[in-house]
């Protein structure tokens, strides 16, 4: 059973990252930080199932669980992730019981899925360790469910009740949208979505995640009982440290031309 599963069940909060970069690089940086799972994102990223290995390898340099975001439902897609050995998928809008039940067919290997498995993956050792994998790997691979839209919101405690699901985990920005709130944090109409998602998912003895802007929000969603929470992206970290180093430059660069 992996770090970030186990974490889950004792009740203490997973913090973690997203790595939208596709780079192997970030990827290490991050493993290195002392996060507790990284969120590789293949939806919304700039790198795609090329970039995958090198991000998986690079994120063994620390601790943290390796989690992938797939594009969409889609269980030849989600397969050939899953040889790749992570710690967890990400399956984005989810609004079904029957779209939940088919997440759960393509991430698990009978009895409780329908997922294939070949001797020589990765996520197999390549082939020195087959025999674990099979028995282990239902109950040592996460799988998060996102809720992203008022249908999935709608239908979140059903989805959560499916065996085989780990966590539902809010796309706020996805979400918001969806509901046509324009403010989110000052609406206590999307408050109280997060608050059902939350009580969805206790109520199957399931974890509720989220995607945090800020330190803030991140108090914020763990007062509310979210445990599988993420904050921030290289990318985005990336962006506001540069923007902030070029005006830094200009500012020191026009007091030099003044003086």
């Amino acid at each position: 059973m992996s770090a970030l599963i186990m974490g889950l069940l004792s009740g203490k909060p997973q913090m973690g990252v997203w790595l939208n970069l596709g780079s192997a690089v970030s990827a290490e940086i991050a493993a290195l930080a002392g996060y507790d799972w990284l969120l590789i994102d293949l939806e919304h990223g700039s790198g795609d199932y090329r970039d995958l290995s090198p991000q998986l390898w690079a994120t063994q340099a620390g601790e943290a669980s390796a989690v992938v975001r797939v594009t969409a439902l889609s269980a030849p897609d989600i397969k050939r992730v899953l040889d790749l050995g992570p710690h967890g998928v990400m399956i984005p809008n989810i609004e079904t019981v029957e779209q939940a039940v088919a997440a759960v067919q393509a991430v698990r290997i009978p009895p409780l899925g329908s997922r294939g498995a070949a001797t020589s993956t990765r996520a197999s050792r390549y082939g020195d360790g087959y025999e674990s994998y099979i028995r282990e790997a239902n109950d040592s691979v996460l799988l998060a469910v996102q809720i992203e839209s008022v249908s999935g919101l709608a239908n979140a405690a059903k989805i959560a009740a499916v065996e085989g699901i780990d966590v539902l985990f809010v796309g706020p920005l996805d979400l918001s949208i969806s509901m046509g709130i324009q403010e989110p944090q000052r609406d206590e109409r999307f408050r109280e979505a997060l608050v059902s998602v939350i009580q969805a998912a206790n109520q199957s003895h399931k974890a509720a995640g989220i995607l945090a802007r800020n330190e803030a929000e991140v108090e914020l969603y763990l007062s509310m009982g979210f445990r599988l929470v993420a904050a921030g992206s290289d990318r985005g970290m990336l962006a506001s440290a540069m923007r902030k180093g070029a005006g830094t430059l200009k500012t020191l660069a026009s007091r030099t031309v003044e003086a």
